[in-house]
């Protein structure tokens, strides 16, 4: 008897022109194997050949595929080359009658064909069943049962394709990667009727296949939620970092109707961490990736709604309602507002760097990046806790990692047990006082230009990745004129709004603002973007849980 399939319903393929010929087929086949697997039948080799695709799209798995010999157009063996490119792996049999065993046996060259049958195969009991189990138990022996997951066909050197990469990954959307250069990724594209021109090609669980498609709507299509499920709440987070985690977690688990809103991936630059050591509570460490993971899973346990790929452009005050605007022109609004907006990376302003972005040039950790790293020498240009968390990770893998601070060492700006760290890997250096002039490359990094700072004198090295950690710039320009800011950007709160004594222009309670109360009543600051913050983990969290436990005392006076 045929032995159970997995639960994606393993398919066996049968086609034949003659539609009499194809039920009977097919008839006898779910009759024997119904139960375990899913039978699929064609008329003509065109529209077996769709089916594998749409199969293979999907994900599904093909372990036998029947084909009459005698069909018009595209006879069994024509059919069977082409069927061997989209599922290689799928055992294959030729129907054929007496007189065609000659071309049956010709086959076995040109098609690797597993068996031929002869017409007619009664009884299927003793013709067709004990060959059908015979293959079917090979196939199971010998097959890759791939996990039904998300995949991305892109080119190496391609910065689309890495952004597309490094926003699933971040969001915890489980995918796996086919070069365009390897056989199952032209597969892939042959499949979903592409020729490489336009990359990356995303490929849903449901065999959707998305071409350079936008984070929009790669979100929605990978099950991502973007789209509010109410028009009003008691409490808006506008960012996913630590800080946003945090307070949606609190806000969410004390009775607040609350939505976070992220306009990438949920983490933040703390997301991005390969290993953060010296957060409480982990004393191995913990990456970024499970730390956001387990607060994101938090923070909807308790009913916080998160949003994605959601880009805020604009902030309204509408009485005692705080309006959040959407770039796609739609809002929400809520009685308090916390911005947590975080900060990003700040760009290398170095000749050729821009161009080569997502080309070997990156911007923060990008961790999908490192096995690629593997036996290659790798620069990290910036001297901070973020830059040496990146060294000691990459350094698994590639053969050398050399860090580039404008300082003379890294004591002015990274945790000292990173400075330990580091000193104790043998294929980990320091430069200091050294800057980057320029990138080169065609098409991806080649090499790069350094310049000792004290000196002057220049070197040119080669150089296939660079990792850039260089100071943030927090991510408020949208806020305009909305809430105070300092001249770098940061968002001013509490005591810092009020050191000559007296309330910020416009403030109109008989009351001061709260600690992290931004210049408009009900709307809080957490994390990295309130000038003067800690710029740590941990400091962020706190300023989260902080800023709901004010936001309760704000609704509770309005």
């Amino acid at each position: 008897m045929a032995q159970a399939a997995d639960a994606a319903r393993t398919v066996i393929l049968t086609v034949d022109d003659d539609p009499g010929v194809s039920r009977a087929v097919a008839r006898d086949l779910r009759r024997r194997y119904g139960e375990s697997y899913r039978i699929v039948r064609a008329e003509s080799g065109a529209s077996a050949l769709e089916a594998l695709r749409e199969l293979k799209l999907r994900g599904d798995l093909v372990a036998v595929i029947l084909a009459d010999y005698r069909m018009p157009q595209m006879n069994g063996i024509d059919f069977l080359e082409q069927a061997l490119d989209v599922y290689p792996g799928a055992r294959r049999v030729l129907l054929t009658a007496y007189a065609d065993t000659n071309a049956a046996i010709d086959a076995i060259n040109v098609v690797d064909l597993d068996h031929y049958l002869l017409k007619p195969w009664d009884p299927p009991e003793e013709k067709l069943y004990p060959v059908l189990d015979d293959l079917l138990q090979a196939w199971r022996t010998s097959a890759r049962r791939p996990v039904a997951s998300t995949k991305v066909v892109g080119h190496r050197w391609s910065a689309r394709s890495s952004d597309v990469r490094e926003f699933l990954a971040r969001n915890q959307v489980p995918y796996r990667w086919y070069s365009v250069e390897e056989p199952e990724g032209r597969r892939l594209l042959t499949a979903a009727g592409q020729d490489g021109q336009r990359l990356p090609l995303v490929i849903t669980p449901d065999g959707t296949a998305l071409v350079e498609p936008e984070a929009p709507e790669l979100a929605a299509r990978v099950g991502l939620a973007t789209t509010p499920t109410a028009d009003f709440y008691d409490l808006v987070v506008i960012g996913g970092g630590p800080a946003g985690l945090g307070a949606a977690v609190y806000g969410a688990s004390e009775g607040l109707r609350t939505v976070l809103v992220e306009r990438s991936a949920t983490g933040g630059q703390a997301g991005q961490s390969s290993r953060i050591e010296n957060y409480l509570g982990f004393p191995d460490g913990v990456s970024g990736a499970q730390l956001t993971e387990r607060a994101r899973r938090q923070a909807a346990k308790f009913g916080a709604e998160i949003l994605t790929t959601r880009e805020v452009t604009g902030l309204e005050i509408n009485g005692a309602a705080r309006v959040v605007r959407f770039a796609d022109g739609s809002a929400i609004a809520a009685h308090s507002v916390i911005l947590a907006t975080g900060v990003q990376y700040r760009q290398l302003q170095a000749e050729g760097c821009t161009d080569l972005t997502g080309c070997g040039v990156f911007y923060g950790s990008a961790l999908t990046e490192a096995s690629s790293c593997q036996g290659h020498d790798v620069y990290i240009v910036g001297g901070a806790n973020s830059a040496g968390q990146a060294a000691m990770y990459l350094s698994r893998f590639a053969k050398s990692v050399t860090l580039l601070v404008r300082g003379p060492d890294l004591s002015a700006s990274m945790s000292h047990y990173l400075i330990q760290q580091i000193g104790e890997a043998p294929n980990i250096s320091v430069r200091g006082r050294t800057v980057v002039d320029a990138a080169h490359g065609s098409g991806r990094l080649e090499e790069l230009t350094l310049r000792h700072m004290a000196s002057g004198e220049t070197e040119r090295v080669d150089a296939q990745w660079m990792f850039v950690f260089i100071g943030a710039a927090p991510l408020t320009d949208w806020l305009g004129g909305t809430v105070l800011r300092d001249e770098r950007g940061f968002i001013l709160a509490g005591p810092d709004l009020t050191a000559d004594g007296r309330p910020p222009a416009g403030w109109e309670l008989d009351r001061p603002p709260y600690h992290l109360e931004t210049s408009v009543p009900g709307v809080f600051v957490a994390g990295d973007a309130r000038a003067e913050s800690a710029k740590r983990v941990a400091s962020a969290v706190g300023e989260g849980a902080m800023a709901v436990m004010l936001v309760h005392r704000y609704l509770e006076q309005s």
